[in-house]
């Protein structure tokens, strides 16, 4: 493992980081401006809002959890910081949330709101 810490958010698919921990990731983390999805300097976008900023279903969040997840097994040298995603401006609960995230690798920190679900 590095000493590389990687600050996990929500995020939307237009790539608009303007508000939350995604605007925090633009500003610190090395978000990009218009990529709203995956691997971004320090930080990977997991969007939770569409191209029109409008929350997204819980099902089709789940896949970029999924890819998220996946990303994380396969870099194992990098450690990821979770934030609550979701559970902001997208207005979803943690125990909505949390459960996409079972069998989350050991290279993953997860919010405090998110343990009891897991």
């Amino acid at each position: 493992m590095t000493d590389r810490t990687i600050f996990v958010f929500g995020s939307n698919l237009a790539g608009r980081h303007g508000a939350g921990a995604a605007k925090w990731a633009y500003e610190n983390k090395g978000a990009i401006w218009g990529q709203g999805v995956g691997m971004m300097g320090d930080s990977y976008g997991i969007p939770t809002k569409d191209e029109n900023i409008q929350t997204m279903a819980l099902e089709r969040i789940q896949v970029f959890v999924d890819y998220f997840l996946e990303f994380a097994k396969n870099h194992p040298h990098l450690k990821f910081y979770l934030t609550p995603i979701g559970c902001g401006l997208a207005g979803y609960k943690p125990y909505q949330i949390a459960p996409m995230f079972k069998g989350v690798t050991d290279n993953v920190t997860v919010p405090a709101e998110f343990v009891e679900f897991l």
